[in-house]
């Protein structure tokens, strides 16, 4: 008997031990499911994609802080069944239940969202926010997004071009279209604000405005991160060096294309644009800028280079001081099948 009772505290034990973490486990899992503090943080956009899988969903709630496991929800899903996602953009609490999560993604998408990437245009931007939200309704943002209608801090003519912040925007049912080109604005002046470029900012003769130029052509020009600071210089050259700065993407502006080929009748066309025939700057932004463009404007390298062109297919450029030195740079380029 004694024997007995000796062999079975061990049972016991392990017993003892799995009815633990059973517990435990259980109640791990409702506090996931529905979190004590549900509901309790901000508003994340989700935004579902063509193809997305059903993890990458997951995924994506829990990365935005909407779900703390990703695990709890899935065993959850193989109990109840994997919801029907569409295509779209959801508003969503962090921290919320599971219940709620499930209810939001099964009734679709509850808001609209406009993206105003790095390099698109103010009629980019408006051709999306008509995607969304109609013709009617972008029209009168594009009618709102000048500087008479929604004025800046860093306004200098009539178009918003350049002057609205890269992000992602929400579009509520409540939100007008006035509302909307001013939080765009808004955005920007943070944006400035965060690398330093306040209105009175001045460098090489360059007002803050004209900063801006300049930056939403490096963001143009240059393309990737580690192109832009080089550009920033070429430009700076060019303009100390006097003449036309001779940059592709402002005469593609005009014509309203986002790259491609720069045709003879393009550069013969006089706009205001057209840097090959007008000196200088162009007489606004080209884009919208990113915080690393308008870095490299702000701080770029010391350099003489006055020229640069593609020479590999995952984006770097060559840069170089004399001419000779950039036709043989293009020669690289159209070795590689790039021009």
């Amino acid at each position: 008997m004694l024997m007995a009772n000796m062999l079975s505290r061990p049972r016991r034990r392990v017993v003892l031990a799995v009815v633990v973490i059973i517990v435990l486990g259980v109640g791990w899992f409702a506090l996931q499911i529905d979190p004590v503090f549900a509901g309790k943080g901000r508003e994340v956009i989700v935004t579902v994609h063509s193809g997305d899988s059903f993890s990458t969903i997951t995924a994506e709630l829990h990365a935005k802080g909407v779900i703390a496991s990703t695990l709890a929800f899935r065993l959850e899903s193989l109990v109840l069944g994997t919801p029907q996602v569409q295509i779209g953009s959801y508003q969503l609490r962090q921290g919320s239940s599971f219940a709620r999560v499930r209810s939001v993604l099964s009734n679709g998408p509850n808001v609209n969202v406009v993206v105003a990437s790095p390099g698109l245009t103010l009629h980019e931007i408006a051709l999306n926010v008509a995607s969304d939200m109609g013709p009617t309704y972008a029209n009168k943002f594009v009618a709102a997004a000048t500087a008479a209608v929604t004025p800046g801090t860093f306004s200098n003519s009539g178009s918003l071009e350049g002057l609205i912040g890269a992000g992602t925007y929400v579009i509520a049912p409540s939100t007008t279209p006035s509302q909307l080109a001013n939080e765009m604005v808004r955005s920007f002046e943070k944006e400035a604000a965060s690398v330093g470029l306040t209105p009175s900012t001045t460098i090489n003769g360059l007002n803050a405005y004209q900063l801006i130029t300049a930056a939403s052509i490096v963001e143009k020009e240059g393309y990737y991160p580690s192109n832009m600071p080089k550009v920033a210089r070429v430009i700076f050259n060019r303009l100390v060096r006097g003449g036309p700065l001779q940059m592709d993407a402002t005469v593609l502006y005009y014509f309203k294309q986002d790259g491609g080929t720069v045709t003879s009748t393009m550069l013969a066309t006089p706009t205001p644009y057209n840097t090959y025939l007008n000196n200088g700057l162009t007489p606004t932004p080209i884009c919208t800028v990113s915080t690393i463009a308008l870095n490299a404007v702000l701080h770029a390298p010391p350099g003489t280079w006055l020229y640069f062109t593609l020479i590999n297919k995952n984006g770097d450029e060559a840069f170089s001081t004399t001419f000779a030195q950039q036709l043989k740079n293009e020669q690289i380029a159209h070795a590689r099948g790039l021009e």
